[in-house]
């Protein structure tokens, strides 16, 4: 008699958080530096994009600043199929993510949910590869972050000596929801703020958070140039993030519109 198979292991539920907030003086422009268009879309919308591709996403919660809703909602409107949840951010990044995951709780309460990825919008190459790996070892291990290394830095004294490896931290920073609300509750009570979603999770609970591969390609948009410097990264994939993968059922991914364009096949 043949032996029975085992049953695959049910898909992981999650959420994406994207962290869109911010001013973004730095970029040279009067608006929110992830509203500015990118090779035929808007930078925000092309992390969701590629985070969408993996069927474990099956919710997008975009926090934004006030004011910004209207804008962010018609883009959406545009560029992102399904549904995107809008919740207004705070003065800072922990502020935020903490809004978000208030408007969460009632699901990740219910067990609807059982990783939440925190992505900066500002990082709009973010690969669905990315996304992927960081879920499934939060899922396994209870976080994850993506980290890639600095060779190229020099100490500022010539006595100094640096650290054998010294690593930059990217997002999606991704953690099993459960504890990763219960760790901001926590820091919400103690007054506690941290300067990423891994250092709340460090100090209010004792799960390990697995480093794993980032890619020296998920840049983020902080200066004028950085815009330039990511076309020209999409261009060189063809514009594709997506590791070969297709939309699950149900979803399709929006036209780009200018796509040409951004190829250099008219004006810029």
């Amino acid at each position: 008699m043949p032996a029975a198979s085992t049953p695959a292991a049910p898909t992981p539920r999650a959420a994406l958080v994207l962290l869109a907030a911010g001013e973004g003086r730095r970029s040279g422009h009067a608006t929110n530096k992830v509203l500015l268009p990118l090779a035929g879309r808007r930078v925000f919308t092309w992390s969701i994009r590629w985070a969408r591709l993996l069927p474990m996403f099956v919710e997008t919660v975009v926090v934004v600043r006030e004011g910004d809703q209207e804008q962010v909602e018609a883009i959406c409107r545009r560029e992102v199929e399904g549904p995107v949840r809008l919740v207004v951010g705070g003065a800072s990044r922990h502020e935020s993510e903490w809004a978000a995951l208030q408007a969460l709780a009632p699901a990740i309460a219910a067990g609807d949910l059982d990783v939440v990825a925190i992505h900066d919008a500002a990082r709009p190459l973010a690969s669905s590869d990315v996304f992927a790996t960081v879920t499934e070892q939060a899922l396994t291990h209870g976080g994850a972050i993506p980290v890639a290394d600095q060779r190229s830095l020099a100490p500022r004294e010539p006595t100094e000596v640096l650290a054998d490896r010294l690593v930059a931290v990217q997002t999606p920073q991704a953690f099993r929801a459960g504890p990763l609300l219960g760790a901001y509750a926590a820091a919400h009570a103690d007054g506690f703020v941290g300067t990423d979603t891994a250092s709340c999770m460090e100090r209010y609970t004792d799960l390990p958070v697995r480093c794993v591969p980032g890619d020296a390609t998920n840049v983020k948009i902080t200066f004028p140039e950085d815009l330039f410097l990511a076309e020209r990264l999409l261009e060189k994939v063809d514009y594709d993030l997506s590791g070969g993968r297709t939309p699950p059922h149900g979803r399709r991914l929006p036209h780009l519109p200018t796509l040409r364009r951004a190829r250099g096949e008219g004006t810029r």
